[in-house]
């Protein structure tokens, strides 16, 4: 039996990975943005250990969140699952940290809550294919010097969180770090025209958080459709890695031990 926090678990891919790790007889703690997220995420799994809340889009409250959760732990494993996209028509969305809004909650506050929380055996970034499509720009992570495009902002920060997982697999040989595309989901984001049903998506994130099957007991992998897969070169970019982790630690004060 494992214990696993799942973020961002109120709807979606989220709850349907809780659902299906506390039907498996794991200890699974849940999360909302808020507290009433976090209390619509325990009622739909009610078997869960607790449910936490914190907006991701506010450092000082992914701090608390970091807080809240470790009492629960520790954990064999953490599904960053949590996740926004905005469209193109959305004018350049601003956190209370002066963060462009889809970096903060996709990037920066898995980051940080993998920074200042004890590492568990195993981490589960949520990517996805638009990460093919990234094109980050390093001194411009906040898209305050180009014109706004909530799509690619999505597909830069998917990039990014594919890299970090990347980057703690290099770093952390006893920690099993890998990030998974779940598909196109027919989820609030990917909408009812998706091809792919929730529990499906949630599949794989639920395998390599909770399964002993030897095929996922690896690390410093890109899962989609459930197996292995290449990701986009740049993510295996230690340089790139480096400068990322560097822009990470100063936006949010936490290096990556």
């Amino acid at each position: 039996m494992a214990r696993v926090w799942v973020t961002g678990s109120a709807e979606g891919i989220g709850r349907a990975a809780a659902e299906a790790m506390v039907a498996d007889g794991h200890d699974v703690l849940v999360h909302g943005r808020n507290a009433a997220r976090a209390d619509a995420a325990h009622a739909a799994v009610p078997g869960a250990i607790g449910a936490v809340a914190g907006d991701l889009a506010s450092l000082n409250e992914v701090r608390a969140l970091a807080d809240a959760a470790a009492a629960y732990g520790p954990f064999d494993a953490v599904i960053h699952n949590a996740g926004v996209m905005m469209d193109d028509a959305t004018p350049r969305p601003v956190t209370v940290d002066g963060l462009e809004g889809t970096f903060a909650v996709n990037v920066a506050a898995p980051y940080l809550l993998t920074a200042v929380m004890p590492h568990p055996a195993r981490l589960v970034f949520l990517s996805s294919g638009m990460h093919m499509s990234g094109r980050p720009v390093l001194d411009d992570l906040q898209w305050e010097h180009r014109p706004y495009r909530g799509t690619q902002a999505y597909c830069d920060s998917k990039l990014a969180v594919t890299a970090l997982a990347f980057a703690v697999a290099a770093r952390h040989p006893d920690t099993l770090s890998n990030a998974v595309d779940p598909g196109w989901v027919r989820t609030r984001m990917g909408g009812a025209s998706a091809p792919v049903p929730v529990a499906k998506g949630a599949a794989t994130p639920v395998r390599l958080a909770a399964s002993t099957d030897k095929a996922v007991r690896v690390t410093g992998q890109y899962f989609s459709r459930g197996v292995p897969h290449p990701a986009k070169r740049l993510a295996s970019d230690r340089a790139f890695q480096d400068a990322l982790l560097a822009a990470l630690e100063k936006i949010t004060g936490a290096p990556l031990p």
